[in-house]
C-alpha cells in the first residue's frame, strides 16, 4: 500500500481521510511495515466501509488486514441503529463465528514427549477434518432447532462437555436472539452431520508448548506457565454459515435500491438493522453463532476422549473461546456517552478490558483473553484486552497472521508431503487428510504473526501474555 495515501497519526496509527461519499475515516492499526505489505484492495475496501449509512467513528482494520469480501478481511465496523445504520453479510463473513478456544490440559512438555505419536494418532482418529468431513452426530430437525438456538449451552446439555466450559465461552456459549426459523433447509441440510468436525481450509487443532510468558500476573490469572502443554481450536460454522452467508448476500444485493443504500461494491451488500431483512439475517446469523460454539464444544469434547487414552490422569480446562466473524450489539461510549451499537468483525477478535462485566471473575483484572492463531509451524499467541482498546476500535483486536499470498499461489510455490516432512524435522507432527490442503496452509503463505501481535500490542488494542509453539497439528 502506498504509505503517501494515508496520514500518519502515529507510528501504529494510519487514517484514511472521508473522500466523495464516505462517513467517516478509515483506520489502519499497524506499523508502517504492515500497512506497506498490505495490497491496495484494503486501502479501497476500509474507504468503501466507510460509506455505508449509520457507521460510527471510523472504518477500521486490525493489523493482519488483507483483501476480503466486502470488507476487508482485519475490519471491524459499528451502526448505530437509531441513525439508520445497516447490517452487512459481508461484514461478518462466510464462517459466521469461525473462532479459537484454548484449553489447558494440566501437562508438562516432558510428560508427552515420549508419547506424542501417540496422541497424534488418537487426536487424528477422534478429530474428524477436510473438505466434506462428518461427525459422529447426525442432527434430526428438533436436534438442528435445539442446537441453533442452544450453541454449546445445547452441546453440554447433551453430554458433550462440562458446566464450567460455558463461563469461559463469548455469550457463555449461548448468543440471545438466535431465529432458527430463518434458517433455510439447505443450510440445515448442509449442517447435519457436520457437529463436531474441524472442515478444511485454515482450521485446525493444535497441540502446543507454552513456549514463553511475557505477563506473569495475566498468566496466573489464565493458570499458564511455561513448558505447559495446552490445545488450542480453530473452526466455526461450517456448511451452514456459510450457506446463510451466500443466501443473505444474494438478497441484501438485490434488496439495496428498494432501501435507497448505494453500494459502491455490490460486495457490501446490507440491509438497514431495523428492516425485515436485518432482523431477519440477524436471527439466521446468531444461529450459526451457536451453531460454531456447539461445534466447537464437540470437538473439545472428542479431544478429552483421544487425550484420556493416552493420559488419563490429564485434566482439559476451557481457558477461553473467542469468534472472530460476528456482529453484535454492544454497548460502547462515543462522544461521552453509552451508545447500543451493532459491531461487524470479520476477521477480527472482541477484546475487552480489565473489569468488563461479561468476563468470568478470574480474568476481571487480566482482561479478555485474546486468541491469535498462527498456522502450521509458527507461534499462536495469547493476549490479554486493554481498556485502551475500547477506544481505539471498540474493544477489538487481530485475530490471526492474515495471508500474504492465495491459496493457489500457495499450491504452486509448495509440496504438502514436503512440508510435513519438513515440519517433522522441526518436531512437529501434521495429521491431515489433504496434502494439497496443506500446501495452501505452508507458513510461508501467511504473514509473520510475530509482526502482527507486535503491532497489535503496539496500538494497544491488546497486550501479550503468552507465546505458544506447535507440537502436533490436525489440519482439515
Amino acid at each position: 500500500m502506498d504509505l503517501d495515501r494515508l496520514t500518519r497519526k502515529s507510528d501504529s496509527e494510519w487514517w484514511i481521510p472521508p473522500t466523495g461519499t464516505m462517513r467517516v475515516p478509515g483506520v489502519i492499526l499497524a506499523t508502517e511495515q504492515l500497512v506497506q505489505e498490505m495490497d491496495d484492495k484494503v486501502f479501497e475496501q476500509v474507504s468503501n466501509v466507510a460509506t455505508l449509512p449509520g457507521i460510527v467513528k471510523a472504518s477500521f482494520a486490525m493489523p493482519d488486514a488483507h483483501w476480503g469480501y466486502g470488507f476487508p478481511i482485519g475490519g471491524v465496523a459499528a451502526f448505530d441503529p437509531d441513525q439508520g445504520g445497516v447490517i452487512s453479510a459481508g461484514g461478518v463473513g462466510f464462517d459466521v463465528s469461525c473462532g479459537v478456544r484454548t484449553l489447558t490440559t494440566g501437562l508438562r512438555l516432558e510428560d508427552i514427549s515420549l508419547r506424542k505419536q501417540e496422541l497424534a494418532h488418537a487426536l487424528s482418529r477422534s478429530i474428524p477434518a477436510g473438505v466434506g468431513s462428518t461427525g459422529r452426530l447426525h442432527l434430526d430437525e428438533d436436534d438442528m432447532t435445539a442446537m441453533l438456538c442452544g450453541g454449546a449451552q445445547w452441546a453440554v446439555h447433551k453430554g458433550y462437555g462440562h458446566l464450567p466450559d460455558l463461563e469461559h465461552i463469548e455469550e457463555h456459549g449461548r448468543m440471545a436472539g438466535a431465529q432458527p426459523e430463518h434458517v433455510s433447509q439447505q443450510a440445515r441440510k448442509r449442517m447435519r452431520d457436520e457437529v463436531g468436525t474441524l472442515g478444511s481450509g485454515n482450521h485446525y487443532l493444535e497441540v502446543q508448548q507454552v513456549a514463553q510468558i511475557f505477563d506473569k500476573e495475566a498468566a496466573s490469572a489464565f493458570e499458564i506457565h511455561e513448558n505447559d502443554v495446552v490445545v488450542s481450536i480453530h473452526c466455526g460454522s461450517r456448511g451452514l454459515g456459510h450457506q446463510i452467508g451466500t443466501e443473505f448476500l444474494r438478497e441484501m444485493a438485490e434488496a439495496a435500491a428498494s432501501y435507497h443504500i448505494d453500494l459502491p461494491d455490490r460486495e457490501l451488500a446490507c440491509a438497514p438493522i431495523r428492516s425485515p431483512l436485518g432482523e431477519r439475517y440477524l436471527g439466521a446469523m446468531r444461529a450459526a453463532i451457536n451453531c460454531a460454539l456447539a461445534n466447537r464444544q464437540v470437538l473439545t469434547h472428542l479431544t478429552r476422549q483421544a487425550f484420556e487414552e493416552i493420559f488419563p490422569d490429564a485434566e482439559l480446562k476451557l481457558l477461553y473461546d473467542v469468534s472472530h466473524n460476528t456482529c453484535k450489539l454492544e454497548s460502547h461510549r462515543v462522544d461521552g456517552r453509552e451508545v447500543k451499537l451493532f459491531v461487524h468483525r470479520k476477521g477480527a477478535t472482541r477484546a475487552f478490558g480489565p473489569r468488563t462485566a461479561e468476563l468470568p471473575d478470574a480474568y476481571s483484572a487480566a482482561g479478555q483473553p485474546v486468541l491469535i492463531g498462527g498456522t502450521m509451524g509458527t507461534a499462536s499467541y495469547i493476549l490479554s484486552g486493554t481498556s485502551a482498546s475500547e477506544q481505539k476500535a471498540f474493544s477489538s483486536a487481530s485475530h490471526g497472521a492474515g495471508r500474504s499470498m492465495s491459496r493457489h499461489a500457495a499450491t504452486k510455490r509448495w509440496n504438502g508431503r514436503q512440508l510435513v516432512d519438513e515440519l517433522s524435522r522441526q518436531g512437529i507432527t501434521v495429521k491431515s487428510p489433504s496434502l494439497r490442503g496443506v500446501a495452501e496452509e505452508a507458513p510461508g503463505a501467511y504473514k509473520d504473526v510475530h509482526a502482527v501481535v507486535d503491532a497489535t500490542e503496539q496500538a494497544q488494542l491488546a497486550r501479550r501474555v503468552a507465546k505458544l509453539l506447535p507440537l502436533i497439528v490436525i489440519k482439515g
